[in-house]
């Protein structure tokens, strides 16, 4: 018998479910994230390098034409946009452990919209932002903020209908952050009830008070 045949039959594909095999998915994503940054960093630092190098050598041997110039400028602009692109992505594709500490929601949350920004334009969406500057919260992570920051803004598009408008909000009151996620749509119920429930067991592990009532969701931080 080979190896295949007996490793196949010692676990029945019968105990095996999709949040299973979902969850064994996700576990590898920060080991391949880790490793994405790693090779394409690479080649982005040494195409810098060199654009930088020819830069030089272009200046010794007389003044750079106006039009290389611009084309310089623009590929270092372009590598740099990659770079910081790939940083951004990360921060909310794998949760990754920390201690927990005074985070601000604003920049997250500001992040985030940037993550699903091409998301709403596919599904042409009007998003209404209202971001209060420099909104600290207390007893979280960047990740843990990340997840609950994206999470209710892919909620909200996906509820949405075609050219319609999904309001986003943060706003301190007092000893408290509010943040608002509002699609407008009129359907009952959970489009995807797995976000919601991770959206809850999240809130609840972190001490903050969600609301999710229709196209409404209502996150209430304790403010740093």
């Amino acid at each position: 018998m080979s190896t295949s045949s007996a490793v196949s039959h010692s676990v029945p594909v019968s105990t095996f479910n999709e949040p299973v095999i979902d969850a064994v998915r996700y576990s590898a994503v920060p080991l391949l994230t880790d490793s994405l940054l790693h090779d394409v960093r690479n080649p982005l630092n040494a195409l810098s390098i060199n654009l930088e190098v020819l830069t030089e050598k272009l200046k010794v041997e007389g003044a750079v034409p106006a039009n290389q110039e611009k084309n310089l400028r623009a590929m270092r602009e372009q590598i740099f946009r990659v770079d910081a692109t790939l940083r951004l992505f990360a921060e909310f594709l794998a949760a990754r452990p920390g201690e927990a500490t005074e985070a601000t929601l604003s920049d997250v949350l500001s992040r985030a919209l940037q993550v699903v920004s091409h998301e709403s334009r596919r599904r042409r969406l009007h998003v209404h932002t209202t971001v209060e500057a420099d909104v600290k919260v207390r007893g979280a992570v960047v990740t843990e903020l990340a997840f609950l920051s994206i999470q209710p803004l892919i909620r909200a598009f996906h509820r949405a209908d075609a050219d319609g408008d999904v309001r986003v909000s943060l706003a301190s009151e007092g000893t408290r952050a509010i943040f608002e996620v509002s699609d407008g749509a009129a359907k009952d119920g959970e489009t995807a009830p797995e976000v919601a429930a991770a959206l809850k067991l999240a809130c609840e592990r972190l001490g903050v008070d969600l609301t999710l009532r229709g196209g409404q969701c209502r996150m209430v931080f304790s403010r740093a």
